[in-house]
């Protein structure tokens, strides 16, 4: 008997280190209505860009973050780019810059689109991480995004400060938000606050993310359930995304 096939997405999350990073295709299909076909294929592409991947999974090592991702989705987030093709992705929180990659190698396939980026890093205060210490602390001499392989840099706007100053900023600079993702301060109150932030600029079609939704409460739920929308958790995880009506 043959050997069977890797799925589509193996030798992508082979290549950046962290097995519990392998994609979730229906999840992405019932946020877009793409088929489960579509988004495969769309994993089958990230597989071509293992190069990528190594060079993140490289600057971790020397980060001294070993098998260290930031998002258990990162591929989800890619074909999520690719298939809405957005305009202006917007994310609050970086920390080494996974989500942040992936969202510019989409976007620089799309070869149209713009990544917002807003982070407050928490500055790892040995050179080793002390086991007390968040695993999303910066390495001294590093700072947001440090894991970013240089060539995605070009026209990322990052900016460097606490969410509550830098969105309510960026939000009076942009047309519209095609695709968000909160990752940064998990606490209910925060998330509503960003959410209800974003919600004039969100397009219908546009799609909203939500990690670490198990210490936001219910405000995901609530900020569905205002759009007359059900939230969708990525398999069992606490990543949840909704697409507005």
């Amino acid at each position: 008997m043959p050997p069977s096939r890797p799925l589509p997405g193996h030798r992508a999350v082979t290549a950046l280190g962290d097995p519990e990073a392998t994609p979730d295709p229906s999840w992405v299909a019932s946020l877009t209505g793409a088929s489960r076909a579509q988004v495969a294929r769309l994993f089958a592409e990230v597989d071509r860009k293992t190069p990528v991947e190594r060079a993140i999974r490289r600057r971790h090592e020397e980060g001294g973050r070993e098998g260290y991702a930031q998002i258990r989705a990162p591929l989800e987030l890619y074909a999520l780019t690719r298939l809405l093709r957005p305009q202006h992705v917007v994310e609050t929180g970086v920390s080494s810059g996974v989500s942040s990659a992936h969202f510019l190698m989409a976007l620089r396939t799309n070869r149209r689109g713009r990544l917002h980026s807003i982070d407050l890093p928490l500055v790892q205060r040995q050179p080793v991480l002390h086991p007390e210490e968040s695993p999303v602390a910066v390495p001294p001499g590093r700072s947001s995004g440090w894991a970013v392989p240089e060539p995605l840099w070009k026209g990322w706007d990052l900016r460097i400060g606490a969410t509550q100053v830098e969105l309510p900023r960026l939000l009076g600079e942009l047309p519209q938000i095609d695709l968000f993702l909160h990752d940064d301060l998990h606490t209910p109150a925060h998330l509503a606050w960003e959410l209800s932030a974003i919600r004039p600029l969100l397009r219908p079609g546009s799609v909203v993310l939500a990690d670490n939704t198990q210490w936001t409460g219910a405000s995901f739920a609530e900020f569905a359930r205002t759009l007359g929308v059900t939230p969708r958790a990525r398999g069992t995880t606490d990543l949840m995304g909704l697409r507005v009506p």
